[in-house]
C-alpha cells in the first residue's frame, strides 16, 4: 500500500469515528477516565470493515486519538510488534481502554508476554507494573502459571496491595483472586488476605455481577465450579 494511500484511509477513519461520536458516551466513558464517544459496537464494526492492516494500525496509534488508538490494536498483528514497540505503546496508552486492549488483544497474542510480565513487574511507574500484575493474573487464569511464586506473589500482595495506585491495586486484586480460585493449597490464604486488607469490598457491583472483592470473588468462582 502507497504512503498517499494510507494517509487517506487514517484521515477517512478518522473521520468515520468522529461521525460516531456519542456526547452521552463520551460523558460516561469519562468517569473512567478515558476520552472517546463510539460505541464499542460500532467502533468494532470500523475495524471490521478494515481487517488486518499492521501500516493503518501504527498510523492510526500515531494519531493519539483514543478511538482510533482501539481500531489501530483490533487491526493490527501482535506477532509483528517487538518487545521495545509494546513497552513504548504502554507508556503511551494514556487512557484506562487502551491499556486494557493493549494487554488483552495485542501483548497476551505475541511472542513477548512473558518477557513484558517479568519486565512490567519490576517497573517503578505503577500503570506499568499493573500490566505486569494483569499478565500474571491472566497466566494463573489459563492454567499457564507453573513456575511462578504463588507465595511470592501473595506476599507481595499482602503487604503492597492496600496502599497501591488503583490500577495497580486492581490487578494485585485479580491475581489474589485469581490465585484463590484456580489453586485450593493457596485459597486460605488468599481468602484471609482478602478479609483482611478489605480492598474493594464496598465496589458498586451490579445485580447479575460478580463483586471484585476478593473473598466474595474467590468463593462464587469455586462454588460454581463445583457446581
Amino acid at each position: 500500500m502507497s504512503e498517499p494511500q494510507t494517509d487517506d484511509r487514517v484521515a477517512s477513519t478518522l473521520e468515520e469515528l468522529a461521525q460516531l461520536e456519542d456526547p452521552k458516551a463520551r460523558a460516561i466513558n469519562e468517569r473512567h477516565g478515558n476520552d472517546y464517544g463510539v460505541n464499542l459496537t460500532k467502533l468494532r464494526a470500523v475495524a471490521k470493515a478494515l481487517k488486518k492492516d499492521p501500516e493503518l494500525a501504527r498510523q492510526l496509534w500515531a494519531t493519539d486519538d483514543t478511538a482510533a488508538r482501539l481500531v489501530a490494536l483490533l487491526i493490527c498483528k501482535p506477532k509483528e510488534f517487538t518487545a521495545d514497540e509494546l513497552d513504548t505503546m504502554l507508556r503511551e496508552a494514556r487512557t484506562p481502554k487502551v491499556h486494557d486492549w493493549l494487554i488483552g488483544y495485542v501483548v497476551t497474542k505475541g511472542p513477548h508476554m512473558e518477557a513484558l510480565r517479568e519486565r512490567w513487574m519490576r517497573d517503578t511507574d505503577p500503570v506499568v507494573a499493573s500490566a505486569g500484575w494483569a499478565l500474571t493474573a491472566h497466566r494463573i487464569a489459563k492454567g499457564t502459571d507453573d513456575g511462578l511464586d504463588h507465595d511470592a506473589l501473595l506476599s507481595t500482595i499482602e503487604s503492597q496491595m492496600s496502599t497501591a495506585h488503583d490500577r495497580l491495586q486492581w490487578e494485585m486484586n485479580t491475581t489474589l483472586a485469581q490465585i484463590g480460585i484456580a489453586h485450593p493449597q493457596f485459597r486460605d490464604r488468599a481468602l484471609a488476605i482478602g478479609e483482611r486488607l478489605e480492598v474493594l469490598k464496598d465496589y458498586p457491583t451490579a445485580p447479575g455481577c460478580t463483586s471484585p472483592f476478593a473473598p466474595i470473588w474467590i468463593s462464587e468462582m469455586v462454588k460454581r465450579a463445583e457446581a
